[in-house]
């Protein structure tokens, strides 16, 4: 498979719209391409995924991971978001850059080493949907399903537009709902319990609170009160006052003990959203961070997330693009990113040989 291969079909998933939860059409375009180039390739909901013809079990399992799916386009948008356009040697449309390009790019070294057998690893392909919104029918289902098959992965890279530097590491995300209870009362004969100042103390707790283990690669977990709703008139004390903690999680906690040193410190209820948006760190050690560094690629924390959040195997983040066009108006990708993507990723996968023969 050719650079210009990589960028017809880019078009094609440019072409048709696939956001979030609605990616059955580049699913179909994805699976046909895999198929019609000798790929054994396989469906769950709108992921897919193909193991290398020579599947060797005594080998350990790179999978290479990028998301078909794209968020909404913008109502900022001067080009149609559906029609792929060539100008100034860049491609526009939605999805072009995240992570259209990192799709493209992945496959291509995935099919130019599908019938190599004298890699020390297998590779894994995995396309996935509903990345944008985390949801139940992306990588979770596709965890599952390789739990299911007995299928062991014990690495990843994750395309992602990084300019094609490694990221090593990015924090998890937990929300919390947090609930001050209070006794309501009038406010002229100072009556009742006031959940706002309730609130405001835990909420001033939270703002100087410090966890007692930062991580050597994240730093401290991050505490933001966010979001703040209370009271129904102004002569009526507060019986209750909600109000939004963002929390960027790092590998030095799981979420869950995140949570209950938390629930611990305030009087207020604190009831998370979900649990599953984990931080992810790899080691400087790990032959992944050996193999990018070897051939150049520059280490750095990422300020997003990604489906990293949800693998629970050593992964680096690295692909063509640069994250600041994620989720904007006339998102574009340059021509050679992807020719320079394809060429990284196949120094990347014969650098990583050389660490783990």
């Amino acid at each position: 498979m050719t650079y210009t291969d990589a960028i017809d079909l880019l078009k094609e998933m440019i072409a048709i719209p696939s956001v979030s939860r609605s990616e059955d059409g580049t699913a179909k375009l994805l699976y046909d391409f895999l198929e019609a180039n000798g790929v054994d390739v396989k469906r769950v909901y709108n992921n897919l995924w193909a193991m290398c013809r020579h599947y060797d079990v005594e080998k350990p399992t790179l999978m290479l991971n990028s998301h078909h799916d794209t968020v909404k386009p913008s109502s900022a948008y001067t080009l149609d978001p559906f029609s792929p356009i060539v100008k100034d040697k860049s491609l526009y449309g939605l999805g072009s850059n995240d992570a259209g390009a990192s799709v493209v790019s992945l496959l291509t070294t995935f099919i130019n080493h599908y019938d190599d057998d004298n890699l020390p690893f297998n590779l894994l392909l995995d396309l996935s949907a509903e990345e944008e919104v985390m949801g139940k029918h992306g990588m979770r289902a596709m965890l599952a399903e390789y739990r299911e098959k007995n299928v062991k992965i014990d690495m990843a890279l994750t395309g992602e537009p990084t300019g094609m530097q490694a990221s090593v590491g990015e924090r998890g995300l937990v929300v919390l709902d947090c609930t001050a209870h209070g006794k309501q009362g009038h406010a002229a004969r100072n009556e009742g319990i006031n959940a706002l100042y309730i609130a405001l103390d835990d909420i001033q707790k939270l703002r100087n609170f410090s966890f007692p283990k930062e991580s050597s690669i994240l730093g401290p977990i991050k505490l933001t009160t966010t979001m703040i709703d209370c009271g129904t008139q102004h002569n009526v004390v507060p019986d209750s006052c909600h109000f939004v903690v963002d929390i960027r999680t790092t590998d030095a906690y799981t979420n869950e003990e995140v949570i209950a040193i938390l629930q611990q410190e305030l009087r207020s209820t604190a009831v998370p959203r979900s649990t599953y948006i984990h931080a992810s760190a790899i080691a400087a050690t790990h032959p992944l961070v050996r193999a990018a560094e070897s051939i150049g690629r520059q280490t750095y924390i990422s300020p997003t997330t990604s489906d990293q959040a949800l693998t629970p195997f050593p992964s680096l983040k690295m692909g063509p693009g640069q994250s600041s066009r994620s989720h904007s108006a006339d998102e574009y990708v340059m021509l050679s990113e992807i020719e320079e993507g394809i060429k990284i990723y196949d120094q990347f996968i014969q650098a990583l040989a050389c660490q783990l023969r």
